[in-house]
């Protein structure tokens, strides 16, 4: 293999092209982005602490020149029929989307890959290269070309979310859930500056229809939105970037690799954005399928040891990220609960969290909780 052609720019696109180049430095890395190096759609993006434990663990270099700019918290907050509700130990730091792009940027050009903006690809015939990996998104060029191939499914949860950013710093990653005229709304918030946050909205579609969002453009949705998380926001102001409703898709492909083509990222999976980890895994994808070619000599064999040893991991997580974001397809009914019920079943509600393990990983709120409710009277 002499030459690989990536195409999307984005974190997956660039971690991979960076670590093939950097490892062999006789190979032509490509990597072809439709957009300008500084576009980009949201704002920040959050890692868990766990998450980040890969990165410093294969790629020190790259963790020492992200961390910096991350904005870092220990705990989480819930709050519910106004009261604060503190997860302690649930830690979590995120950066700026365009800052990670920037600084991933500047790594692969570095390295010496060669990275060609404002390229948009119509078909997969204007590419060449050994191998074409197809790290393009949600929207993937090379997944649509060969849907069937990569025995590609495709659906979406029914609630409607919109992506904001705040002009106000939240202390930790914080759940707002608030009772409107309309309906029950969520808003997910977190800094990734110290001046800037991200602040997702989110309903259910009855919500979304009853609040005439279906009839509005973005500005008197924005406004809106701001009015039903005055409180949070606090003289803080929402701020726009292709800010607009959507239904979060579900991607999975049965198979990963077809002929000389391989996905890796948003173009092979998606994890709800509630359990924070989609930029994590398209970078540990990159990892998984750049040790997997530089391990093998034979094309073929690396791509189906990338499958095989990579896809129970993203699958286990994606499980996890499904049961979470069920659970907020039906939020409304857990808002019955009073505050400390509606944290205990938050904060297990991807079913990898038991009271037990909540016990050494949260402790005081555990505390708190065993203390409010025996666990013969609210079994784990």
């Amino acid at each position: 293999m002499t030459s690989i052609t990536v195409l999307g720019g984005g974190p997956a696109g660039l971690y991979c092209a960076t670590l093939l180049k950097a490892a062999r430095d006789d190979l032509r890395v490509r990597v072809l982005e439709q957009n300008a190096p500084d576009a980009t759609f949201g704002f920040g993006v959050v890692f868990s602490d766990q998450a980040l434990d890969f990165l410093r663990e294969d790629d020190a270099r790259t963790y020492d020149l992200i961390t910096p700019h991350m904005e870092s918290w220990r705990d989480m907050t819930l709050v519910h029929r106004g009261e604060r509700i503190v997860i302690d130990g649930v830690g979590f730091s995120a950066i700026g989307r365009l800052k990670l792009l920037n600084l991933l940027q500047r790594r692969a050009a570095e390295t010496g890959v060669e990275i060609a903006y404002s390229h948009p690809v119509g078909s997969l015939d204007e590419l060449e290269g050994d191998l074409i990996v197809g790290a393009d998104g949600l929207n993937s060029l090379v997944r649509r070309s060969h849907e069937g191939d990569f025995l590609t499914s495709l659906s979406y949860f029914d609630n409607k979310f919109v992506w904001f950013g705040a002009t106000k710093p939240f202390s930790t990653l914080t759940q707002t859930f608030v009772e409107t005229e309309w309906g029950p709304f969520n808003a997910h918030h977190y800094r990734y500056t110290p001046e800037m946050s991200t602040f997702i909205v989110e309903c259910d579609r009855k919500t979304w229809l009853a609040a005439n969002f279906d009839r509005m453009d973005a500005e008197a949705t924005q406004r809106r939105c701001a009015d039903i998380f005055a409180d949070s926001l606090r003289g803080g102001d929402l701020v726009s970037n292709k800010s607009h409703w959507r239904n979060f898709p579900k991607v999975w492909n049965d198979r990963w690799s077809h002929r000389n083509r391989v996905l890796l990222g948003d173009a092979l999976h998606t994890a709800h954005f509630s359990i924070g980890s989609g930029t994590r895994l398209a970078m540990e994808d990159a990892i998984a399928l750049a040790n997997a070619l530089l391990a093998e000599d034979d094309l073929e064999d690396a791509l189906a040891a990338y499958e095989a040893n990579r896809k129970p991991i993203v699958k286990k997580i994606v499980d996890a990220a499904n049961h979470s974001a069920t659970w907020y397809e039906t939020f409304a009914d857990h808002m019955q609960n009073d505050p400390l019920d509606f944290g205990f079943d938050y904060i297990t509600r991807s079913g990898r969290v038991d009271r037990e393990r909540l016990r050494r990983i949260a402790p005081e709120f555990a505390a708190r909780y065993d203390a409010y409710r025996p666990e013969t009277g609210h079994p784990a």
